[in-house]
């Protein structure tokens, strides 16, 4: 069974920094793309970066050059790193692959205040 634990959200300033973990199990997670998707307040949930199984990365041109997508094979995890964060950037923010499993974590709220 799929399973996805997001960590690291909180309440940060604009300007700030967040860095966000997902550990994926049930899954092959050598060989899956993986996602970070945002949904923001009244939004529907929209894909923010993906990384291939190779490594390679693509972004919203929204988040390009803010946050970087890294995975770690050896342990089962993708992470998100947040700089230069802004309101807009709020939501609750969850992994899965790419395109996403069926299956969701609970996500993890970032807020950022301006």
């Amino acid at each position: 069974q799929v399973q996805l634990v997001e960590s690291g959200g909180g309440l940060v300033q604009a300007g700030g920094s967040l860095r966000l973990s997902c550990a994926a199990s049930g899954i092959i997670f050598r060989l899956a793309a993986m996602g970070w998707y945002r949904q923001a307040p009244g939004k529907q949930r929209e894909l923010v970066t993906s990384i291939t199984r190779e490594g390679r990365a693509n972004y919203l041109d929204s988040v390009l050059g803010r946050f970087t997508i890294s995975r770690d094979n050896a342990k089962n995890t993708v992470n998100l790193r947040m700089d230069s964060l802004k309101p807009e950037d709020t939501g609750v923010y969850y992994c899965n692959t790419n395109p996403p499993t069926g299956l969701w974590g609970q996500g993890t709220q970032v807020i950022v205040s301006s």
